[in-house]
């Protein structure tokens, strides 16, 4: 008779705890600067490379790492060049020798790749930065890991261990194990925001789901003849179409589709793509039957279970989605404890009575005790004469979800 699963053993755990801080003790001074260079190259895939993650890579031979630690850090941020053309060296007034790259499209090669690539012979003995692990698996392209031990790479520095069940430590155990020192978790904080939307699909096979909002300070989101054009500002609605631009899909309700018939579509100016990419219109999503003169068509038409519809989403590869509407639709979401983040556009008006339409439609909490309490991400953001302000749950109301 076999022994029974007895799960990873005490001593293993040891082991493992031991590996992974022995790992992060192993930062250096320079290390956040290059880091952050990394950080800033992966916000050039935003946009266009999901289901996969944006990840940013920097390749850095050994005479060049400590004199960059010489530069004040944001001089080194601004001057890396967000424009330079795939696989770069640094732009002037930064250290030269050191090489960038990002992840590129939906099949095209991995940030490492890019990075290695254009650092050629010079990535012998050199030190890799790269915000995500790794990978050691075939894809849609070939093992990253393997590239890396293959180009000499002498020490890879990561920010983030990919939660995806076909990476999880397998990237950092294989360059373990061919002898290249591997330091991990700098930056992990900034990384995990940065990939919060690619991580929460990778853990729970949802969408990141992002809700918008726009209303008066009374908390009123159109008047009582339906009129809703425009509550917020010029700068309030471009950010607005900064957050479609960076979701997979966007999300209405039925009776938003009837009422105000939007095409929620992107509008950004073009210069935008210089730094997060080309914009790739997201899928548009209506919960309920969109009316077959409807301007958000072509779309997806979704209905019932609001979980099993975030679980279909997720098999379709959307990492983000977001939700614009309408109060029902928004309420509905909430209560469920399905929301990742609430963004909500103030402007600094009133509607002065209780016959406008509420931010949320349908029954709340019954007592204070009751009261959904999430926490501030961030300071509230001006835009023009308006503020945003995000909302993420906390640890406990998460576990409370569905």
């Amino acid at each position: 008779m076999s022994e029974p699963d007895r799960g990873i053993e005490p001593s293993s755990i040891e082991s493992l705890v031991r590996a992974k801080l022995a790992r992060e003790a192993g930062q250096r001074p320079e290390d956040r600067l290059w880091m952050s260079l990394a950080i800033h190259e992966a916000w050039r895939s935003r946009r266009s490379v999901a289901p996969r993650p944006w990840v940013g890579a920097v390749v850095v031979p050994g005479a060049v790492a400590t004199r960059a630690s010489e530069l004040p850090l944001p001089a080194a941020i601004s001057r890396f060049g967000s424009a330079l053309p795939l696989g770069h060296r640094s732009s002037p007034g930064c250290p030269e020798g050191a090489f960038a790259g990002s992840t590129q499209g939906a099949a095209g090669p991995h940030a490492e790749i890019v990075a290695l690539l254009a650092a050629g012979a010079l990535a012998a003995g050199a030190t890799l930065y790269v915000t995500l692990e790794p990978c050691a698996h075939f894809g849609q392209t070939p093992p990253c890991a393997d590239a890396v031990i293959e180009a000499g790479i002498r020490r890879v520095v990561i920010g983030l261990q990919d939660p995806d069940p076909k990476v999880a430590g397998a990237g950092i155990a294989k360059l373990e194990a061919a002898g290249v020192e591997v330091t991990t978790g700098v930056m992990a904080p900034v990384i995990e925001a940065q990939l919060a939307p690619y991580l929460a699909h990778r853990r729970t096979g949802r969408p990141y789901v992002v809700l918008k909002l726009a209303a008066t300070v009374d908390g009123r989101t159109a008047a009582p003849d339906g009129t809703s054009r425009w509550i917020t500002g010029d700068e309030a609605r471009l950010d607005a179409h900064r957050l479609r631009a960076d979701s997979d899909a966007i999300l209405a309700g039925a009776g938003t589709v009837r009422a105000d018939d939007p095409a929620l579509t992107v509008r950004l100016p073009l210069d935008e793509a210089d730094t997060y990419g080309p914009v790739v219109e997201p899928i548009r999503v209506v919960l309920g039957t969109a009316g077959a003169s409807a301007k958000v068509h072509p779309c997806l038409e979704v209905s019932g279970d609001l979980g099993a519809a975030l679980d279909d989403l997720g098999e379709r590869g959307i990492v983000q989605l977001m939700i614009e509407g309408g109060a029902s639709v928004a309420h509905d979401f909430h209560a469920a404890g399905l929301v990742d983040r609430y963004v909500i556009y103030l402007a600094p008006a009133l509607f002065g009575g209780d016959d406008a339409t509420p931010l949320f439609t349908g029954p709340g909490a019954g007592s204070i005790t009751d009261v959904w309490r999430g926490r501030f991400d961030g300071f509230p953001r001006p835009l023009g004469a308006d503020v945003r302000i995000d909302l993420v749950p906390r640890a406990d109301e998460r576990e409370e979800g569905t």
